[in-house]
């Protein structure tokens, strides 16, 4: 049942302890409203914008779709939250801090409102609505905004901030550019571990090569520091995730010497589903 449809019913008769994980079906006031599978670009997005998110050094949790008991007649699922996703089954109670909803060809548009409005009302301190139809935006709801104002827009070139909930603000394009997102992922990566960034890394090897003084020449000994600290951060990149690095390929990253392809390992590494799959040639 749409929004649309129940906007003028009372109360309806259901509760979110009556469906289970998997049932296609949000309740707004006790009312079903479907929810149907996403398609081939929103749910890309998704996945785009999780891995930006989630990678975030001030964030420990991000769920798709995890459902949120706000009260007792009342269960919705943003695409993405950040925040309050505990590792348990069941429905969440309250609500995220940060909810990401991706409106796409076949959004209830009249849902979507009211949505916003219960997550805003549940905890919910900031909605980002991402846009995919028409020039890609994204509109901004707070939780602190004057009631009927509208939302911010944010295009492609500005960042988002979330104060308290985020470390770094987010480019509005990693939320649906797999490159933008890879490269905020490698970022807020290395920063877990201590790095400001890829420089930084760069600048500790080379002050640690010159510092021990692995070969002749301050260029050289730069070069070699900047190799090393590659190495070094593409091991830390794969454990920090979670990888396992089997000896074989930490013996080929511990014998790599180009540069070139040691940086592009590193931006591999943020990403990759195994170890392995990051010496891939292609």
């Amino acid at each position: 049942m749409s929004t649309e449809s129940i906007k003028h019913l009372g109360r309806g008769p259901f509760r979110p302890e009556q469906l289970r994980p998997g049932d296609p079906y949000e309740l707004s006031n006790g009312h079903p409203v479907e929810c149907l599978p996403a398609g081939g670009r929103s749910s890309r997005a998704n996945l785009v914008g999780g891995l930006a998110l989630a990678t975030d050094p001030a964030v420990d949790s991000v769920g798709v779709d995890t459902g949120y008991a706000a009260d007792d007649y009342t269960l919705r699922a943003p695409d993405l939250a950040v925040g309050n996703v505990p590792d348990a089954p069941g429905w969440v109670k309250g609500a995220p801090p940060l909810a990401v909803e991706y409106a796409d060809t076949g959004q209830d548009e009249s849902d979507l409102p009211v949505k916003i409005r219960q997550l805003l009302a549940a905890g919910t301190r900031l909605v980002w609505v991402v846009r995919l139809i028409g020039p890609r935006r994204v509109e901004v709801h707070r939780a602190d905004s004057p009631a009927g104002s509208a939302p911010e827009v944010r295009v492609p070139g500005e960042l988002l901030e979330a104060p308290g909930i985020l470390s770094n603000p987010l480019p509005v394009e990693a939320l649906f550019d797999p490159n933008a997102a890879q490269e905020v992922a490698l970022r807020n990566l290395l920063q877990r571990h201590g790095y400001a960034g890829l420089d930084a890394v760069r600048a500790e090897g080379a002050a640690e090569g010159r510092a021990e003084g692995k070969i002749a020449g301050k260029a050289e000994g730069k070069a070699e520091g900047e190799i090393e600290a590659l190495r070094l951060a593409i091991l830390q990149v794969l454990e920090s995730r979670g990888l396992i690095v089997d000896e074989a390929v930490s013996h080929v990253i511990s014998a790599a010497a180009d540069r070139e392809l040691l940086t592009l390992w590193l931006r591999r590494a943020a990403v990759c589903t195994d170890s392995r799959s990051l010496l891939d040639p292609s």
